[in-house]
């Protein structure tokens, strides 16, 4: 069955569960969303609130992808207040399915999120943050991402440990 991608669904409860499950899942099964496995969805319930809340308001969308019924993909895009930044989105909690990784749908959901931010009115370009050492960078670059800077140790995942913190961009067609 084909992943099917989807800007701003419906907020229903059966998606934040959906939601929750799979930041939980991903979370540990090494995924760098955020977290540090192991964790409970009661860990992750108020940063997904907090993303809800930004949907609620206006301020970020969610791209799902759906096989059926379930919820295996997201990534959030996040607009940009700042008067001389909102030509640019970001990109965010970029989630697949620890059983779906490897098969495409993390290509796919890259190539939904760039498009749906084309869709969005005068952005130029998406941004986003990545913890180093999980070879999320040859990921992203293989989807047009470029490596724009990089903050040393700036990622604490344990104590003395430490990760480099990425930035990338993914330079869109001028809406101009």
């Amino acid at each position: 069955m084909p992943t099917v991608y989807e800007l701003d669904p419906v907020p229903t409860p059966e998606l934040r569960d959906q939601l929750l499950r799979l930041w939980t899942d991903v979370s540990n099964a090494g995924g760098s969303v955020g977290f540090v496995p192991p964790v409970t969805p009661e860990d992750v319930r108020p940063e997904l609130l907090g993303r809800l809340r930004a949907m609620a308001e206006g301020r970020s969308r969610l791209l799902t992808g759906r096989d059926g019924d379930r919820v295996v993909a997201t990534a959030f895009l996040t607009l940009n207040t700042h008067r001389l930044m909102r030509h640019w989105v970001w990109l965010s909690t970029v989630m697949v399915e620890p059983a779906r990784q490897g098969t495409g749908v993390g290509r796919e959901l890259m190539a939904a999120a760039a498009e749906a931010a084309r869709g969005l009115e005068g952005v130029r370009g998406i941004r986003l943050t990545l913890r180093a050492g999980g070879g999320l960078e040859r990921f992203y670059a293989s989807c047009g991402y470029q490596e724009a800077g990089r903050v040393p140790d700036a990622i604490r995942v344990a104590e003395g440990s430490y990760r480099d913190e990425v930035t990338m961009w993914l330079p869109l067609d001028s809406p101009d």
